[in-house]
């Protein structure tokens, strides 16, 4: 049986992106006396790794009017993002995240109730770039933010897969912070079962459903979409389709930052998946697009040469799995 995929053409990634703080030199924040700033947003994270793989990619959200909304803007365009559609809000700000370092782990700080992009909402699935996408790719972030953006998420699902013009890819992505305790399991199970793609961590999902769960009971767990990815950290990340599963080892990578990761790898395997490639090999390219991000302190880093990629595609499950990624340059 062939493995279903989604059409060919544009990719619209809908949800906030965030002006990010963090200290400079890399160190608690109470200490900092300087702060570098950057972007932060899951959507727009896999939007900039599809246009790096060569696939039209648009960023539908909306910036409050202020120079951190002029500095979003600039970077995801930068990025080869066709990031036109995103609406300026003159009354609501841009949302803002601050990094925390400390020895026992980064901790993120929020600062976006009341952003621009909390007011999304269902009438963004009336945009003719979301109507004439190819595939469109949400995360579990932007239902946490407001009502109005869980009514979008949960609206654009509520059409049958079949009759929907587009095919849906659903990142987790679940941020506790963002939710009232003990919403989030039944929510994003429920968005999760209704999306044509979904990708989700198993750490997450035995947060989210049970500590019992693995990559199989996952799958068994959402039965509905036609793929489902689970990443199980460094180790791994498995595909259930209706031809079965489907496991990847990670290639081994010295980390100097994992946040970002995630949305490197959801680009690209639905990059492969987008160019009609074998399951194995886009969890290949998903694995290969999250080393771009494991080996910045960004959110966004740039990917292997094209040869070096070509590459890795190649070799045999036994090198694959030998294989360490060096810590500078090419293969």
């Amino acid at each position: 049986m062939d493995t279903w995929r989604p059409a060919r053409g544009r990719v619209v990634c809908v949800g906030e992106t965030m002006a990010a703080l963090a200290p400079d030199p890399s160190g608690p924040l109470v200490d900092a006396d300087h702060l570098s700033l950057s972007v932060a947003g899951a959507e727009s994270n896999v939007a900039m790794y599809l246009a790096d793989h060569g696939i039209p990619a648009t960023w539908l959200s909306a910036l409050g009017d202020d120079p951190l909304g002029t500095r979003v803007r600039a970077v995801v365009a930068a990025a080869g993002v066709d990031v036109a559609h995103v609406r300026t809000d003159p009354d609501r700000p841009t949302g803002l995240m601050l990094k925390n370092p400390t020895p026992a782990g980064t901790r993120i700080h929020y600062y976006r109730k009341g952003s621009a992009a909390s007011a999304l909402g269902p009438d963004v699935l009336d945009h003719e770039a979301v109507r004439t996408a190819a595939l469109v790719h949400f995360t579990g972030i932007t239902p946490a933010l407001s009502a109005s953006c869980r009514e979008l998420v949960t609206r654009a699902l509520a059409v049958p897969a079949a009759e929907r013009p587009y095919a849906i890819s659903f990142d987790v992505n679940h941020r506790a912070p963002l939710w009232p305790k003990g919403t989030a399991p039944e929510v994003l199970r429920d968005l999760a079962r209704r999306a044509d793609i979904v990708l989700v961590g198993l750490d997450e999902a035995q947060d989210l459903w049970g500590a019992h769960l693995t990559a199989a009971t996952v799958r068994e767990l959402l039965p509905g979409p036609r793929i489902v990815v689970v990443k199980d950290g460094s180790r791994e990340a498995t595909a259930f389709t209706a031809s079965g599963a489907v496991t990847v080892p990670a290639l081994r990578v010295a980390v100097v930052e994992p946040v970002g990761a995630g949305d490197a790898f959801a680009a690209g395997f639905l990059a492969g998946m987008l160019r009609g490639e074998p399951v194995n090999r886009a969890l290949r390219i998903g694995h290969i697009t999250a080393v771009s991000a494991l080996k910045v302190t960004g959110d966004h880093g740039p990917l292997l040469p094209h040869r070096s990629v070509d590459q890795l595609l190649v070799l045999t499950d036994k090198e694959w799995e030998a294989y360490e990624t060096p810590d500078r340059g090419g293969t």
